[in-house]
């Protein structure tokens, strides 16, 4: 050990210098060596262009530069080059959107509309805050603590910022009620956001159930519905999914489940970072048997396409309306540091069948966007020869029954748009609120004519607009500049008395009313009827 010691000692020398030398060496031929810029012993890892462009304009340009609005941009600027629905959500977007899925928010629960700068009281949620502190439909908000929105320029999304709060948290909302300024205090609570918007028994046999979204309540409150349904007599049932833009997978599938036996597959996704995962039939569901109908059209996207081509896929139901949208992407949303989120394309889902009802973006998000229009402009909407059928899979059901894949999903009974519904003067009507603005102000002076129909279903069957409220609409859309009015025609009469009713049951019943209302007279609705009574 002595010896050995000794010789290393010997050699300790040489090999600093050797060292030293190499050292040296490396440190000549090293970037930037001769450049003046500081040398490291390490190397960083290397950027990304972009991520230098954004430290480069931070540090070395001209002016000041507004970083987080750029880091947007950008953001968007890379989606746009993906599909259309992976989207970047603003952080001060980002709680709204969450919340229309998750299914509730907090505040005060109440409905309002804006007429001429005032905030007007629509409804009421039952059982709510506002409902516990004493506010009316008919009262009007003047101010929302020391904030003044009367004749504010006030807008629905400021009025909602000031609505809202933390649960339990305190707000002072002064209502005008019969032209006496009154301060309530009002204890903010969570208020729901439903998204099985009307149930009620159409026939004896026959039960509706209306879906607007597929959200995180959806799957209960639509098995709340069906039980209510069963136990009014209810064998038969239509789903609308008409204008319903999907949601959640897992609220459809488990909805599919309540409607489909044994151990069927309802669909399954997959992608290049996303296994396969099957989602299939797992338990008894609460309406396996009775006929079924489902209402699209071209509204009825992602999710509500899942259910409506299960169903379809199945025979356990016929397809009523028009072709669907056209979604077959699924969407992960994840949290970003700046508070905003990336909602991005993950997977894409399949039918049992294998079909994958995706339209195409390949030419881009202007001309996916224009999908729609097209659809109208070349008559698919009033034609079912007019359907464009992609043929990307060719699939035949159990019942023979031959179905497509690529460009959403054609219904087994074809139901066409009324186009004569949007003439100029009903278009003006509908654009400018006309319609919501005079019901809620008839309502508001008339509730004493409304006491003596006790539900919807009463209200429905036995109201009709009389010419004394016809009229009075008349002349209210004259003093709100709708031109035309002198001129309308028997159709746009009869339109506009179906829809004068169907909102002014909605002022007394919500949403369930008014669905009730206005299906009384719908050609899609009819069918639906017609079709269950055969089987």
């Amino acid at each position: 050990m002595i010896m050995s010691n000794r010789k290393l000692n010997v050699f300790l020398p040489l090999l600093f210098a050797i060292t030293l030398a190499l050292g040296m060496y490396l440190g000549h031929k090293m970037p930037g060596a001769n450049t003046g810029a500081q040398t490291l012993l390490f190397t960083r890892p290397s950027r990304a262009p972009l991520q230098e462009v954004m430290d480069l304009l931070k540090i070395k340009y001209v002016d000041t530069l507004q970083v987080a609005q750029l880091q947007e941009e950008a953001i968007e600027g890379l989606l746009s080059h993906l599909d259309p629905h992976s989207i970047y959500i603003p952080p001060s977007n980002l709680q709204s959107v969450n919340e229309d899925l998750e299914g509730h928010f907090s505040g005060i629960g109440v409905e309002f509309n804006i007429i001429s700068d005032t905030v007007n009281v629509v409804s009421v949620v039952p059982g709510g805050p506002s409902e516990t502190a004493g506010v009316q439909s008919g009262d009007k908000i003047i101010k929302v603590n020391d904030s003044l929105v009367a004749g504010n320029n006030i807008t629905g999304e400021k009025i909602r910022k000031l609505l809202r709060g933390p649960k339990n948290s305190k707000v002072i909302v002064s209502m005008l009620r019969q032209q006496k300024v009154t301060p309530i205090q009002i204890v903010r609570g969570d208020i729901p956001l439903y998204s099985v918007d009307a149930s009620y028994m159409v026939t004896p046999e026959i039960g509706y159930v209306k879906i607007s979204k597929f959200a995180g309540t959806t799957y209960q409150e639509f098995m709340d519905a069906v039980r209510k349904l069963s136990k009014s007599g209810m064998s038969k049932l239509v789903i609308d999914l008409r204008q319903n833009p999907g949601g959640y997978l897992d609220a459809a599938t488990r909805i599919a489940d309540e409607l489909l036996d044994d151990n069927k597959l309802i669909v399954y996704t997959k992608g290049k970072g996303y296994p396969r995962a099957d989602y299939r039939c797992e338990k008894p569901g609460l309406f396996e048997k009775g006929g079924l109908t489902i209402l699209t059209d071209e509204g009825s996207a992602s999710a509500s396409e899942i259910l409506a081509g299960a169903v379809q896929e199945w025979d356990r139901g016929t397809l009523i309306g028009r072709r669907t949208f056209g979604k077959g992407l699924v969407q992960e949303q994840f949290d970003l540091s700046n508070g905003g989120a990336l909602r991005l394309t993950v997977a894409r889902y399949y039918l049992n069948s294998g079909r994958s009802i995706q339209k195409s973006y390949a030419d881009g998000r202007q001309a996916y966007d224009d999908d729609i229009m097209n659809r109208f402009n070349h008559g698919e909407f009033v034609n079912q020869d007019s359907i464009h059928q992609l043929d990307t899979l060719k699939y035949k059901t159990a019942a023979g029954r031959v179905v497509y894949g690529g460009g959403g999903i054609t219904p087994d009974i074809f139901m066409p748009f009324d186009t004569s519904r949007f003439t100029n003067v009903l278009t003006a009507m509908y654009s400018r609120s006309t319609f919501s603005n005079f019901t809620y102000q008839y309502y508001n002076s008339h509730k004493n004519e409304f006491d003596q129909y006790k539900n919807a279903t009463l209200f429905t069957n036995q109201y009709t607009v009389s010419n004394e409220v016809y009229n009075a609409f008349k002349a209210f859309a004259v003093k709100d500049s709708i031109p035309g009015v002198a001129s309308i025609n028997a159709h746009d009469e009869k339109e506009i008395k179906t829809r004068l009713k169907a909102l002014l049951a909605r002022q007394k019943w919500g949403y369930p009313g008014f669905y009730e209302a206005l299906n009384k007279d719908d050609e899609m609705m009819k069918k639906a009827v017609e079709v269950l009574n055969k089987d």
